[in-house]
């Protein structure tokens, strides 16, 4: 029997489990002792999803074993990964792995060089870190390297774990973050979502700076969509200050493409206030904008009159795209 053979019989009993969950917690334990990174992956997923708390000791061990030679014994980092998403579902509260994971680096081979596989790892012990017995002071202190990560993937997920901490020490972190920038724009738009997430008026304030005319285009259209899903009125506010300012053609449509994301009602009034002052492409967007939003029952009816009201052969076809139900 090949060895790829073997391995997906190895892994179908563990599916097996879910079906038999009162033996399953012997026979994880046993599983995650096994040699094979890949297979200890799908062992400790089915721990979590099965929350068998008892096994924690077990996730921790076969933790330290894959930091040995790692490379040969864990590639990709699969059975780390796994075993970290697994402590935070089981919400453990002991640091010691995820500190081990924060600090992790795995270079490997990839072809023209080597690659660090260890980012997504470093990113789930950040987040997982958050609900350690830790004070908030010590829990950022270990957060504070991940956003200046190499690693992109590292960066937003311990933006996403600031945020998830709601520590307002945490905001001054993400504002020297996004004042100092980075590479890529997505993960400004982490940074500027986490701040909001905070729920400080001050930095709803703070996030709108990067709305305004001289910003990289790209962060401005980040900033446009992290106010959006802000529950803040504040927040809707600036978006409408700026839709009267200078805005390019390009962020006008992210602005209204994205207020069709946002919680508040009033979005859906301010859009449908739009539609009724404006036409041609920037009425389409708004159509298109509308048909997307959660409020589109509600609004469905007046799209429909101030529609019939502008006569526009191009608008009753987005319509048609938009609110298909109501042909």
């Amino acid at each position: 029997m090949s060895g790829k053979v073997a391995l997906d019989k190895k892994i179908e009993a563990l599916r097996a489990l879910r079906d038999s969950p009162e033996s399953a917690e012997k026979d994880l334990r046993r599983a995650l002792q096994d040699r094979n990174g890949f297979f200890v992956s799908k062992a400790a997923a089915l721990v979590g999803e099965l929350h068998l708390t008892a096994l924690v000791p077990d996730l921790e061990s076969a933790f330290e074993r894959f930091l040995k030679d790692p490379v040969k014994t864990d590639p990709q980092c699969w059975a780390k990964i796994a075993i970290a998403k697994a402590l935070h579902g089981l919400e453990h509260k002991d640091p010691r792995v995820f500190l081990l994971g924060l600090s992790h680096v795995q270079r490997e081979p990839v072809w023209g060089g080597d690659a660090d596989t260890a980012g997504p790892l470093r990113g789930a012990c950040a987040i997982g870190l958050v609900q350690c017995r830790l004070t908030d002071l010590e829990i950022l202190g270990h957060l504070t390297a991940g956003l200046a990560d190499a690693e992109k993937i590292v960066r937003l997920d311990t933006a996403s774990a600031i945020a998830a901490l709601g520590s307002e020490t945490g905001a001054l972190l993400l504002r020297l973050k996004t004042l100092l920038g980075d590479r890529e724009p997505d993960v400004m738009g982490q940074c500027f979502v986490a701040l909001l997430d905070l729920g400080s008026p001050t930095d709803v304030r703070f996030v709108a700076r990067f709305v305004s005319p001289g910003q990289d285009e790209d962060i401005q259209s980040e900033a446009i969509a992290a106010l959006a899903q802000a529950k803040a009125e504040s927040a809707l506010e600036v978006l409408q200050t700026a839709w009267r300012g200078r805005l390019s053609h390009i962020l006008r449509r992210a602005l209204i493409l994205s207020l069709a994301g946002s919680p508040l009602p009033a979005s859906a009034d301010f859009l449908l206030s739009v539609l009724k002052e404006e036409s041609g492409e920037t009425a389409e967007w708004v159509i298109e904008g509308l048909g997307l939003s959660r409020f589109r029952g509600r609004v469905e009816a007046q799209v429909r009159l101030l529609v019939d009201q502008q006569d526009e052969p191009k608008l009753r076809q987005a319509f048609s795209r938009h609110f298909p139900a109501s042909l």
